[in-house]
C-alpha cells in the first residue's frame, strides 16, 4: 500500500503543489514527480501510444530508473507491441513492468475473446483497470499523458489531481498542445509508433480502435459509434469507473 506521508488530506496536498508550479513547465513538474520526497513513490503509466514517447523519453533523461508500468491487454495491436520492444530498447528503460490480468480470470470471465463485442466496459475491466489498480497498489502517486487539447473534460486538467485519498495523479504535459508534441519529437528525434502514418491519432486495443478522418478528435477512434471515450483507468472518488462522453475524464 502507499505509504502514509503525515502531510494532510491528498485533495489539501494537490491544491497547494497546483497553486506552487502552476506557471512552470512540463519539465518542473515531472522532475518534482520523480524527485520529490514529499510525492513519495511515482510510476508512469504508459500505453506505448501515438504520444506516449514524449513521457517516456523525459523520464529516460531526468529519472531512468523510474518504474513504467505498461499495461498489456492481449489484445493490442502488433505494431503496439513491437514499438514498446523498440521503445524500451532505444530510451533504455530500466524498470519496464508489464502488467496483463490473471489468465484464470481470463479464462473465466472472457473464454473466448469476444467480451468486448457486447460489454466494452467490462472487457475494460477486466483487461486494464483490475490490472492496473493492483499494480498501482504500491504507489503514492502515478504520471500520466492526459492532456487539456485532448477534449471532454480533459480541458480543465491540471498538473496534479487527486485521486479519492489514495494516491496523487501527476499530468505533465497537460497544458502541451499537439505542436508541443510533434516539435519535441522531431527536436529530439523520437521514433513514432507506426500505425499514426496509417491515420491512427489515439491508439488502444485492436477491436476497439479505428483511424480518424482530418478534423476529427484525436480519441474519435476509440470505441467509434460508442457513448464510451475511456477506458476506465481514471479515477473518480479513488475508484476506477467506465467513462463514457457524458463524463470523460
Amino acid at each position: 500500500m502507499p505509504r502514509d506521508l503525515n502531510q494532510g488530506p491528498v485533495a489539501e496536498r494537490v491544491a497547494a503543489l497546483n497553486a506552487r508550479y502552476r506557471h512552470h513547465s512540463a519539465t518542473s513538474v515531472l522532475e518534482l514527480a520523480l524527485k520529490d520526497q514529499d510525492l513519495g513513490q511515482v510510476a508512469l503509466v504508459s500505453s506505448f501510444g501515438s504520444e506516449s514517447v514524449v513521457l517516456l523519453h523525459l523520464v529516460s533523461v531526468i529519472a531512468p530508473q523510474t518504474p513504467v508500468l505498461f499495461i498489456d491487454t492481449k489484445m493490442l495491436f502488433p505494431e503496439t507491441l513491437q514499438y514498446q520492444r523498440d521503445l524500451a530498447d532505444h530510451l533504455h528503460l530500466c524498470d519496464l513492468r508489464t502488467i496483463r490480468a490473471a489468465q484464470p480470470r481470463l479464462s473465466f470471465d472472457d473464454p473466448d475473446g469476444t467480451l468486448h463485442q457486447f460489454n466494452t466496459d467490462a472487457c475494460c475491466a477486466l483487461r486494464k483497470v483490475e490490472p492496473l489498480e493492483r499494480a498501482l497498489g504500491e504507489f503514492d502517486g502515478w504520471i500520466t499523458g492526459r492532456k487539456r487539447y485532448q477534449g471532454g473534460q480533459r480541458e480543465a486538467v491540471e498538473f496534479f489531481e487527486a485521486e479519492g485519498d489514495l494516491r496523487i495523479k501527476v499530468n505533465p504535459l497537460a497544458h502541451w498542445g499537439p505542436e508541443d508534441i510533434s516539435d519535441y519529437m522531431i527536436n529530439n528525434r523520437l521514433p513514432r509508433h507506426p500505425l499514426v502514418a496509417k491515420g491512427f491519432a489515439s491508439i488502444g486495443c485492436a477491436p476497439c480502435t479505428s483511424p480518424v478522418k482530418p478534423g476529427e478528435n484525436p480519441r474519435a477512434g476509440r470505441w467509434r459509434g460508442k457513448q464510451k471515450t475511456e477506458c476506465g483507468i481514471h479515477f473518480i472518488n479513488g475508484k476506477a469507473v467506465p467513462m463514457t462522453k457524458d463524463y470523460a475524464a
